[in-house]
């Protein structure tokens, strides 16, 4: 594979040097089997080489806490200005949605009611129908319907609070630094880097510093879940102003606008589709990040779910939170997405919007203000909810009853056949035949510095002393992606072949992207209990949908001569497929296999709660035990598996790419 290196500063390698480099990676890798005892270090990482990276993590963030001094303030006092002032901008929306606001002591002044569940219907009905229609007008009243019918408003709004401050900050936030690394392309590939390294951290060790520096509470749950929810912003505001015309810009200029005014008036509104996608990202992902910051006290719907998963009887209650997160989810995912397809009108048309939006403004006041004399418009009476959870427990007891066997069946075969022979062959694989495959691959693909770099990283997992914890976070990986791409591929396939099947497909991974991950537990546990294969299950179902859509999207952009330059050659469909299609697709596919890897990754921290024993219970422990050091190291060794992943496939597909002059 050496005639695909990437890496112009090096030499073409002669042939000789692969047999060299096979040689050696061979020779790490079996050593270690042929001759134990001489080569049991090569074997089990010597306890005696382990840096106490998680000691040293741990020494600084005490640092930073006790002793780091900035001029005038220590850094302990900075992050309390900064949760103080995010505990004041909570409040705002907290007190509009959740609590209402209490004039004097105890509300013995006054009370004046939050903004009515009525009045909140109402609105999202009459703006869906503004920006969609009827079909998005009816989609909006039945998922904030089913939030109040349901019993879960009050959690509800708590976690939109939350939602519409952390939104309103990732988006600021990514705009701002967005168009910074626009305007100084110097500091540019900084920021890149940045952001690839924050989109590879795990969601939850966000929250171990956090909780550290911060303290437990909702404001540590909303830094954390800006933290996680801005990067896409920051790409995409990058993005949108690169594509703006530069011909638009230099209008600016001649026509005497300075830098400041060519931005506001002319970049910034060209590339308004662009952003809105972003918001359309940011919104996503507070709402899946809100529910993980509920293990840091963020509360909400988030708690619901935490605390159902706790219960060995708390499955209904955690549905029905689990549904409402997915009903706000879907109508808010709808509607910024109606938003970004919303084109600009005139005349009556214009008219029409500014009438509609003040007529949800008047319904949304107007049963608020009604509230003060009818209570039930501020908080819908506990007779009027419906509950769920009898019926959800009689659906467990059926489940038990009737399909307990076959669940049975099918864990204990994935146990015995798959999972526990694929785990003890990677637990127990020699450390340095991992590092001697890693680098021989990464040589392959990009060159000698190249395959330093990735061997460095895949080493780290063994330096911090977490061999065991990180090969079961690659089995667990690695067995979900082949069997995602196994159930995506086909599906892409046919969903490129069929535009009905293709409209089936785009609705079913849309949904599947708008659930949280923390939703995915909730059935799954419910069939295979807690363990490895719940775990397996629920990463599969979550990172499926790259596969799908990536194989689709492949597919479908193969060029129209080339099938016809297949067809003219005498080949069959199956031979088109094989010879011209797939080869075309590939490095489109292979995109959605890293995809796919990412989202294995992200979702492994989450599964943690069913039983694994991965890197992802170590952040999860250091949670609980208040320990960043191990939560931290955990974390960089996660995030350093999804850069691997990320640069390999990327070196990959670029060779490929270039062989077929793409």
């Amino acid at each position: 594979m050496s005639d695909i290196a990437l890496d112009d500063a090096e030499p073409r390698t002669r042939p000789s040097t692969g047999w060299l480099v096979a040689l050696a990676v061979a020779l790490a890798v079996l050593l270690p089997y042929v001759a134990p005892g001489l080569f049991a270090w090569a074997k089990s990482y010597p306890s005696a080489w382990i840096v106490p990276v998680s000691d040293w993590l741990k020494a600084f963030l005490y640092w930073l806490a006790r002793d780091a001094t900035f001029g005038l303030f220590t850094f302990k006092e900075m992050t309390r200005f900064i949760s103080g002032l995010f505990g004041y901008a909570l409040d705002v929306p907290k007190a509009l949605l959740s609590t209402g606001i209490n004039l004097g002591e105890d509300g013995a002044a006054g009370h004046i009611p939050r903004l009515s569940w009525a009045g909140i219907i109402a609105a999202v009905t009459i703006w869906s129908y503004l920006l969609g229609g009827r079909r998005l007008a009816m989609l909006g009243f039945i998922g904030f319907g089913y939030i109040a019918l349901f019993g879960q408003w009050d959690s509800a709004m708590v976690t939109l609070s939350q939602v519409i401050l952390a939104v309103a900050v990732g988006v600021a936030g990514g705009i701002g630094l967005g168009i910074l690394a626009y305007r100084v392309p110097r500091i540019e590939g900084a920021v890149v880097a940045m952001l690839d390294f924050m989109q590879t951290v795990p969601t939850f060790a966000y929250l171990v510093p956090l909780v550290f520096l911060v303290g437990v509470g909702p404001v540590s749950g909303m830094l954390a879940t800006i933290l996680y929810a801005m990067p896409p912003m920051v790409r995409v505001t990058m993005m949108a102003l690169k594509r703006v015309p530069p011909e638009l810009e230099e209008l600016a200029r001649m026509t005497g606008c300075e830098p400041r005014q060519s931005l506001w008036k002319v970049l910034v509104p060209s590339a308004r589709d662009g952003l809105l996608v972003g918001v359309n990202q940011v919104i996503m992902l507070t709402l899946n990040m809100i529910i993980i910051a509920a293990m840091i006290g963020a509360g909400g719907l988030g708690f619901d779910v935490l605390n159902a998963l706790r219960q060995a009887n708390g499955l209904g209650k955690g549905l029905e939170a689990g549904l409402a997160v997915v009903a706000m989810a879907i109508v808010l995912d709808r509607m910024s997405r109606a938003l970004v397809e919303l084109r600009p009108v005139h005349g009556d048309a214009a008219a029409r919007r500014r009438r509609l939006f003040w007529v949800g403004m008047a319904a949304l006041i107007g049963f608020t203000a009604l509230s003060l004399a009818v209570p039930e418009l501020e908080r819908l009476p506990n007779e009027w909810r419906v509950s769920t959870g009898n019926m959800w427990s009689d659906v467990v007891s059926w489940v038990n009853l009737n399909l307990f066997s076959t669940a049975d069946a099918i864990r204990t075969f994935l146990l015995i056949y798959l999972l526990v022979p694929v785990k003890t062959f990677m637990i127990g694989f020699p450390w340095l035949g991992l590092l001697a495959l890693v680098a021989g691959g990464a040589w392959a693909l990009g060159g000698w510095r190249f395959a330093v770099g990735m061997a460095a990283l895949i080493a780290f997992i063994p330096m911090a002393g977490l061999w065991e914890r990180g090969m079961t976070t690659i089995y667990l990986c690695s067995i979900a992606v082949v069997i995602a791409m196994l159930i995506g591929l086909p599906l892409g396939f046919l969903g490129s072949r069929s535009e009905r099947m293709h409209n089936f497909l785009g609705a079913m991974c849309d949904t599947l992207q708008t659930l949280p991950s923390f939703v995915y537990l909730l059935p799954v546990v419910m069939l295979f209990r807690i363990g490895d294969v719940s775990a397996l299950v629920a990463i599969v179902l979550y990172a499926m949908v790259p596969a799908i859509r990536f194989t689709d999207h492949g597919l479908r952009g193969v060029p129209a001569n080339l099938n016809e330059a297949g067809t003219m050659a005498g080949c069959t469909g199956a031979q088109r497929l094989a010879k011209v299609q797939l080869p075309y697709a590939l490095p489109e596919i292979m995109l959605g296999v890293n995809q796919v890897i990412m989202m294995a990754l992200s979702m492994l921290v989450v599964s943690s709660f069913v039983g694994t024993n991965d890197l992802g219970k170590q952040i999860q422990v250091a949670i609980s035990q208040a320990d960043p050091g191990k939560g931290l190291s955990a974390g960089l060794a996660i995030a350093f598996l999804g850069i691997f992943a990320d640069r390999m496939i990327g070196r990959w597909v670029g060779a490929r790419r270039a062989r077929m002059g793409m």
